[in-house]
């Protein structure tokens, strides 16, 4: 079962975290960082490694990591 219900934009990226159940309560975490649009979209995908207790913990992980990255790509803008 996959739980994908949080999508958010921030500046020019679309973020898509999800959580995906690995049984017994446990849950993976994923997310997707949209771009562009029509034939010039980009989309990078970020799966982690670590397992959670809650689907929750898993999106807010994967949403938070997904900032972590937007931000490092705007500051290499900037420089």
């Amino acid at each position: 079962m996959n739980i994908n219900d949080t999508k958010l934009t921030v500046g020019k990226y679309l973020v898509s975290p999800l959580a995906k159940q690995q049984g017994e309560g446990r849950y993976a975490a994923s997310v997707s960082i949209r771009s562009g649009q029509g034939s010039g979209t980009h989309d990078r995908v970020l799966r982690f490694s670590e397992i959670f207790d809650s689907a929750a913990a898993a999106v807010h992980y994967a949403t938070e990591h997904a900032r972590g990255w937007i931000r490092e790509r705007s500051i290499l803008a900037c420089v």
